[in-house]
């Protein structure tokens, strides 16, 4: 089937079948940056410009290798030192930058749904790269791809989601990821991070970290989001660790073949002990890697591409 989107805002709106394309258009990019010149010219002559309005290491320089990786020009805006802080809107700023012929914006921001509000003002495609506590896309992509590359096809295979849920946009990605793909999904933490009503979303939820660990296939680390806490949610970060950080012990509740993950950044000693972070069972930098083939897929796709172009040169 052909690729029909234009943005990508949001994994609860794409359906299994796009999903599936987006990982085989990865796979295909993932084999091109194993060649001896990574680059390719699919997006020669256009201009990508990465919009961050909050902190970011792993994503944004993951979007500006995959586009340069297609041949792209990059530009990357400095919040702190644009008109932003003079008072100028998102809007404003978004639409002076594409009045400057920019190509495709990816943007990250601290509002919920500002990528949505800005693809229906441009004219030029949009990429959400982490709006508030709503989604991160591209990271469930390349989760899920990374899941897929050591377990294969992912239905019935169970995933255990550890840590802050409430105000985890990552986590909200792979949700509807993950039971898209049919895994077998379970969320675990503290009853103040991990509500019940998750479970309308197809998931099972738990508070009970040894049974959860036990025949999970998968376990994924998230950090506390304390950025998007009002309040604190647990009495410390010790208690936290103390109940539900993956230490040695707790790792040996796990099947011997269990994958560790993380989106990162990593608090090494709160939600993961560092020996751990850094074992031959953690997939942890595998999912790095990926973040590139999967952006330049996101980028590609979004730009006007089509899958089948890329499967048949890789």
């Amino acid at each position: 089937m052909p690729w029909n989107r234009r943005n990508l805002i949001a994994i609860e709106e794409l359906s299994r079948a796009e999903i599936e394309q987006i990982h085989a258009t990865t796979a295909a990019f993932k084999k091109i940056l194993q060649r001896s010149v990574k680059k390719v010219p699919a997006l020669r002559g256009k201009t990508i410009v990465n919009l961050f309005f909050e902190p970011s290491t792993r994503t944004r320089i993951a979007f500006e290798m995959a586009a340069k990786r297609l041949s792209a020009d990059v530009i990357s805006f400095d919040a702190a030192a644009s008109s932003t802080t003079k008072g100028e809107t998102l809007r404003d700023t978004a639409q002076n930058i594409q009045a400057l012929n920019a190509d495709l914006i990816v943007l990250r921001h601290s509002a919920a749904g500002s990528p949505l509000y800005l693809s229906r003002l441009l004219n030029i495609p949009v990429i959400n790269a982490g709006d508030g506590a709503h989604e991160h896309p591209t990271q469930a992509l390349l989760d899920t791809f990374t899941m897929k590359e050591h377990l294969g096809a992912l239905k019935g295979r169970k995933v255990v989601i550890l840590g802050d849920i409430l105000f985890s946009r990552v986590a909200r990605s792979n949700i509807w990821a993950l039971t898209k793909l049919e895994a077998d999904v379970t969320l675990v933490g503290p009853s103040t991070l991990v509500p019940h009503w998750f479970t309308d979303l197809g998931v099972k939820v738990s508070h009970d970290l040894k049974s959860a660990l036990a025949d999970a296939e998968v376990v994924m680390l998230l950090r506390i989001q304390h950025e998007r806490q009002a309040s604190s949610h647990f009495p410390s970060l010790g208690e936290y660790t103390s109940m539900f950080g993956l230490n040695k012990t707790r790792a040996s509740w796990l099947n011997p073949k269990a994958i560790i993950m993380h989106p990162g950044p990593i608090n090494r000693g709160v939600e993961i002990d560092s020996d751990l972070a850094d074992s031959n069972r953690s997939v942890i930098l595998e999912q790095v890697s990926n973040g590139i083939a999967v952006r330049m897929a996101a980028l590609y796709l979004c730009s006007g591409g089509q899958p089948e172009a890329v499967l048949t040169t890789a």
